[in-house]
């Protein structure tokens, strides 16, 4: 068995035994390491409030479906509305500083929208009718319901749902 020794002298020594000089990495080909360009910066305002729009009314459903399939809110999901609402936002549009506002406004709508499908889902159990119908021809009744029940943590859950939003609309666009 024969083992591998290796060649004598400097492995990293030019051709013609010089070593590499200054910035030059030995094994580098074509001079110093030069980083790659920088992502371009985005700033699509329209396409950020339009992905925070339908985020916010998918995040509705599904926080009003929970909601109502348990009978009762839970402050996670509310965060996770303001999350999912402000992380479209943020990725979609980029820096400008209206898409964090306007995600927690939406944020708000849209767990307000959801306390709203899960009254309607809650009723309709008790009343063997239709969730949608309930909540598409007698919405008038569900904003008293809502209006009527509110309390403190109601008011709780808005404020987690909009510092959230406005978070991580902050944070994806960076």
């Amino acid at each position: 068995m024969s083992q591998s020794v290796p060649p004598p002298g400097n492995p990293f020594a030019n051709a013609d035994g010089a070593q590499p000089q200054g910035d030059q990495q030995p094994g580098a080909f074509g001079g110093p390491f030069t980083p790659p360009p920088a992502a371009p910066v985005r700033n699509n305002v329209g396409l950020g409030l339009v992905a925070a729009l339908v985020a916010a009314l998918v995040a509705a459903g599904v926080y009003g479906g929970i909601a109502g399939a348990i009978e009762r809110e839970i402050g996670w999901a509310a965060i996770g509305v303001g999350f999912l609402t402000g992380l479209a936002a943020g990725k979609a549009g980029g820096r400008n500083p209206v898409l964090p506002v306007v995600a927690a406004a939406l944020s708000l709508g849209a767990v307000y929208l959801g306390q709203l499908l899960a009254i309607a889902i809650i009723v309709a159990k008790e009343l063997d009718v239709s969730a949608t119908d309930m909540f598409l021809k007698h919405f008038d009744l569900l904003t008293r319901a809502w209006s009527e029940s509110k309390d403190v943590m109601t008011f709780l859950f808005f404020a987690l749902a909009a510092f959230a939003a406005f978070s991580a609309a902050r944070k994806a666009s960076a």
